[in-house]
């Protein structure tokens, strides 16, 4: 018997991720003048126009409005028949300012660490089933829409590719749910020009855009492939759908197969444990999987507004792991200081050069580059299950 899991991704083009890459450019411009901004910034997308909203409180001073047109441009939406470009949309700002209320409680003090900026529960995940540790439909989904991307800026391969995109990857896994045994479904809708045939978009598909990302011991003649499933994707983009900042958090994280606690990462500086929390679980995950002390990980950590340590630390490894899962938190504890001010120091969240846009498009797991996804516990996870045993 065979099982099945399918991801979805989407492109730097899609609406929504327009949206997180806005958010997240303004954070980066306040964070090089001012590493202390509080930031939380939203974004919303729509024809002709860019509504930026949010609360911020820096010494800083950012042209808000010529960010969001270089993010705009850098996508490539720069054509008016696209009905939301670059130059001749506009741009209205209404940020405020950070609640005193909030900032009493997560500002360091003579006599107090720092808090954690909202309540609630953040969730990081990490299995076996590729070289990053991470699932393989959203593995996938992602190096699709990033290499659809990437042709359509650097190649002439698919001139009529416009910058909106989605994938989704089905996985068929053998009876123990854990091993890929095929890619079972592909389907790929992309934003293209008026005047270019479905039949001739299909067999680039399959043609180019596949064989650059899947492993062909994993494709077979009964993989299923839809393009357009419509048959038509002209209108697209804001114009076509509107986008908001936060609206694809499981395309962001593991595409279903880890849980998520609900807050969005972008446009939120790392003083917001949704975001800096959710990258500190990944690492622990990751760290945990990669000291081989399980197949699969997942680690629960939740705040207090306001409150240093973590009111709870959970770790699930699936009935997979060397130990029982609570020995497995006694060692988390010990080995990861997961305060609020502890993960922004170990993680480097605070140090620039600041790139958290880079980290809007295309998930915020699973990618090296990213501090969260260093391997540097590994010996001492050893070392303590050792001492376990």
């Amino acid at each position: 018997m065979a099982y099945l899991f399918t991801s979805e991704s989407v492109s730097e083009g899609h609406p929504d991720k327009v949206a997180d890459q806005i958010s997240d450019a303004i954070l980066d411009a306040l964070l090089t003048q001012d590493p202390a901004s509080r930031v939380a910034v939203e974004t919303l997308v729509t024809t002709g126009l860019v509504v930026l909203s949010g609360e911020v409180r820096s010494q800083a001073f950012v042209d808000v409005q010529e960010i969001a047109r270089d993010v705009i441009r850098g996508i490539g939406y720069t054509d008016p028949r696209l009905r939301f470009d670059a130059e001749s949309c506009g741009v209205l700002s209404s940020i405020h300012e950070q609640s005193t209320d909030i900032a009493q409680g997560v500002d360091e003090g003579e006599a107090k660490e720092q808090g954690a900026g909202d309540q609630g529960m953040m969730f990081g995940f990490a299995c076996r089933e590729t070289e990053h540790l991470m699932p393989m439909p959203i593995d996938y989904a992602h190096q699709l829409v990033q290499e659809l991307a990437a042709i359509r800026k650097t190649t002439d391969l698919m001139p009529y590719l416009r910058p909106d995109a989605k994938s989704q990857v089905t996985i068929e896994y053998e009876e123990d749910r854990v091993t890929p045994r095929r890619v079972h479904t592909v389907v790929i809708s992309t934003q293209h020009d008026e005047d270019v045939a479905q039949a001739k978009i299909a067999d680039d598909i399959r043609h180019i855009l596949l064989p650059r990302v899947l492993d062909e011991a994993l494709v077979d003649d009964d993989l299923i492939l839809h393009v357009n499933p419509t048959g038509r994707f002209v209108i697209g983009g804001p114009h076509g759908d509107t986008g908001l900042t936060g609206r694809k958090i499981i395309v962001d994280t593991y595409g279903g197969r880890g849980a998520h606690g609900g807050g969005a990462f972008s446009g939120k500086d790392p003083s917001k444990v949704d975001r800096s929390a959710a990258y500190a679980a990944r690492h622990v995950a990751k760290n945990i999987v990669a000291a081989g002390l399980a197949d699969a990980a997942e680690v629960q950590v939740a705040y207090a507004i306001g409150v240093t340590d973590p009111v709870s630390i959970y770790v699930d490894t699936f009935r997979t792991g060397i130990m029982p899962d609570f020995e497995l938190v006694k060692i988390v504890r010990e080995i990861f200081d997961l305060r609020p001010a502890s993960i922004i120091r170990d993680l480097k969240l605070l140090e620039p050069p600041f790139a958290y846009q880079q980290t809007a498009a295309y998930g915020h797991f699973g990618r090296p580059d990213f501090a969260w996804e260093q391997l540097n516990k590994v010996d001492a996870l050893k070392q303590a299950a050792k001492a376990v045993a």
